[in-house]
């Protein structure tokens, strides 16, 4: 492995996280009183930033924010991670927000609200902030158009593309051929392909990408590569008390890992040890770990 520090670049949302906790969630017409409320910046985006940065990597961070005081924090929130926050662009209006629910099992329902991430698309200068990078890390909390420019980017720089389908939706061609490695949950690949069984969707996506990292919760998690045989990974056994920022910490994670020359298997356990600590903690880019504190816990 080098030691240097990995170069990543993200392009994603950012928002700031209205986190309600409640032992029940509602259902429709009905009301409850919550446990705890908490205000944390969030956005799959900057959460892929935070954990890769926090795991060893020197992140450069491309998106919008408004011009409200949200926008502000949210900024300086990256800032204080050792994020270069030079490619987040301040738009006219409200920043994005997310209104999440987190139940007593650490479940969550989230309702995203874009604000200025959809205003956020590539523009001149970004071509720089990527170049030479490891990776691009992606997302779907962008318009489609801004997501596929993104990934067009990435592949004109030789710079390996990295896909989060989230939230699910239909994926265009015209993005899937410039994305290196696909990173879905097993929800989100069941939408994509029809198959609810791992290694069926994996056979189906590997089809439409070079590589995939199937996220499959308190089970694990499952890569794939044309023409190599398949690794599996247990996740770690933990409490869970907020499960929000679990994917995009195994994301961040394992790409920065990757981008360190570690093997696809010894990626994925550093990921899942990451991912098990931002479980057991409340918030998203709060709950994420240090590179330190990883590492203990898969010496422990």
């Amino acid at each position: 492995m080098s030691s240097a520090a990995p170069r990543l670049a993200v392009f994603g949302s950012v928002n700031m996280d209205l986190v309600a906790y409640v032992d029940e969630v509602p259902g429709g017409g009905e009301t409850v009183t919550g446990t705890d409320f908490r205000q944390v910046p969030g956005g799959k985006g900057a959460n892929q930033a935070v954990a890769a940065a926090r795991a060893g990597a020197d992140v450069t961070f491309l998106g919008a924010v408004g011009d409200d005081a949200f926008g502000t924090e949210l900024r300086a929130n990256l800032v204080a991670d050792g994020i270069d926050a030079s490619g987040l662009r301040t738009v006219p209006g409200v920043s994005g927000v997310a209104h999440i629910v987190v139940d007593g099992r650490g479940g969550n329902r989230i309702i995203v609200v874009p604000g200025a991430n959809g205003e956020a698309g590539v523009a001149e200068g970004d071509e720089a902030l990527v170049a030479g990078s490891a990776a691009l890390l992606l997302q779907l909390e962008l318009p489609m158009h801004a997501v596929v420019a993104g990934a067009r980017l990435g592949r004109g720089l030789g710079v390996p593309v990295y896909l989060t389908p989230a939230p699910a939706r239909d994926l265009p061609e015209e993005l899937l051929e410039n994305v290196d490695v696909l990173v879905p949950n097993q929800h989100e690949a069941a939408a994509i392909t029809g198959h609810t069984e791992p290694y069926a969707a994996l056979a189906s996506l590997l089809e439409r990408v070079p590589e995939v990292l199937l996220t499959l919760g308190e089970d694990g998690s499952l890569y794939g590569r044309r023409g190599e045989e398949p690794v599996r990974v247990p996740a770690l056994r933990v409490e869970a008390v907020d499960t929000t920022a679990a994917g995009d910490t195994f994301c961040g994670s394992f790409a920065v890992a990757r981008a360190e020359g570690r093997s696809a298997r010894e990626a994925m356990e550093f990921a899942a040890a990451a991912a098990a600590i931002s479980v057991g903690r409340h918030g998203a880019s709060s709950s994420m770990a240090s590179r330190d504190e990883v590492e203990a816990l898969l010496k422990g």
